[in-house]
């Protein structure tokens, strides 16, 4: 694998960072051990630190041979996720029921380690930004960072991210133009009925049973109101009613989440989701009521960009080791706020075969410190190329 020999110098102790982060995992907009792991750490190096943008945000500024005006961003994510970790590591979370089960550890530190590398060798022209983002998981705090004006205080002509991905062998990379991961919703639909004793079920109005039927409708946005070529899942993941075996509650919540590629069928989903939440309770003498929030849009990588990456990559580990054409994921990534405002590219590596019990977000996963030199490698020829 024809990583950066110097990166390989100094695996070992990348390693020994990514393990101290995975100890000490914290949670969207709480990251200040991280942060001030990540600024000490850039210092270090003799890079400008920047902090406070998002909270616990950090951006590393580091200019090469010289200045020239062009200027590129490298973003990782550094926040956890709320889950108890059930790997036997000697470097486990010291944090009960907190753990980095999507492995920001890792991108954290590859970028840790790209600014190593480039701050020693400076082979290149222009400005670098290292963007340590917090909040990915669900707080958006690339949309934050933005709002808190991270391209007015830093004013890159092009932004670029990277995920690791579980099932994929170390060594491959994916990466395709237009749509890598999902926009997001959340929705709570609430079904009023009439409570009453549940052996007399004709003096109610069972909102269990309309709920029901609200549920086999919402499966029908997908099957029957989207166009067969798009991309549209709705899943209901929470249902809460009722207190006893022989009461039939008052009332139903529903609660879930829809995940589309664009705009347009988010919006089809949001209107069919309003009338299937109203409609079927009213028609059985109920009330039904939807609260539909939209979240992140969809990770939507420019073609130039992606072809930029796809080359660096291409060049670091030959062309068959690259996925051109990855079905995107429905997963949701905040750095799709990101690339609404600066073009880019967001690609996927490879963290190695996995079990179903050790993915992205379940106690069982760890990120592989095998891939640190092949992502720092991956950064650092990213800037070469761009800023040469």
């Amino acid at each position: 694998m024809p990583i950066i020999n110097r990166v390989s110098d100094f695996h070992a102790e990348l390693t020994e960072w990514r393990r101290e982060l995975h100890q000490h995992p914290e949670l969207c907009f709480e990251e200040h051990w991280t942060s001030d792991f990540v600024a000490g750490k850039l210092e270090s190096l003799g890079i400008e630190v920047h902090r406070g943008l998002a909270g616990t945000g950090v951006v590393g500024k580091l200019v090469g041979r010289s200045d020239n005006g062009r200027a590129i961003g490298l973003r990782a994510d550094m926040d956890a996720l709320p889950i108890n970790e059930i790997n036997e590591v000697d470097y486990k979370s010291l944090t009960p029921g907190k753990m980095h089960a999507c492995g920001h550890d890792g991108h954290t530190t590859m970028l840790l380690g790209a600014a190593k590398y480039l701050a020693e060798t400076k082979n290149f022209d222009g400005t670098v930004y290292f963007i340590f983002q917090p909040a990915e998981e669900g707080g958006g705090g690339g949309d934050v960072m933005i709002q808190d004006g991270l391209f007015e205080k830093f004013d890159v002509e092009t932004v670029w991210g990277m995920h690791n991905w579980p099932g994929m062998p170390v060594g491959e990379f994916a990466v395709k133009a237009g749509p890598m991961m999902a926009g997001t919703a959340t929705f709570d639909i609430t079904v009023h009925g009439r409570g009453g004793h549940a052996a007399m079920p004709n003096q109610t109005v069972d909102p269990i049973v309309i709920a029901g039927q609200v549920v086999g409708a919402l499966q029908g946005i997908a099957s029957r109101n989207v166009h067969p070529v798009d991309s549209v899942v709705v899943s209901v993941t929470q249902i809460h009613a009722g207190d006893a075996y022989n009461v039939i509650p008052p009332k139903v919540e529903l609660k879930g989440t829809v995940r589309t590629y664009t705009d347009d069928v988010m919006k089809v989903a949001e209107e069919r989701m309003r009338a299937i939440a109203e409609g079927i309770p009213a028609s059985h003498g109920g009330k039904g009521e939807l609260l539909f929030k939209w979240g992140y849009p969809a990770t939507i990588n420019a073609e130039r960009e992606t072809g930029i990456a796809a080359k660096v990559i291409e060049d670091l580990v030959g062309a068959d080791k690259v996925d051109h054409n990855p079905t995107p994921s429905m997963g949701g990534e905040d750095f799709a706020y990101m690339l609404n405002k600066k073009p880019g590219s967001y690609v996927w590596i490879g963290n190695g075969l996995a079990s179903p019990d050790a993915m992205l977000h379940n106690p069982g996963y760890d990120f592989n410190d095998e891939v640190i030199p092949l992502g720092v490698s991956y950064w650092s020829r990213l800037v070469e190329t761009q800023l040469g």
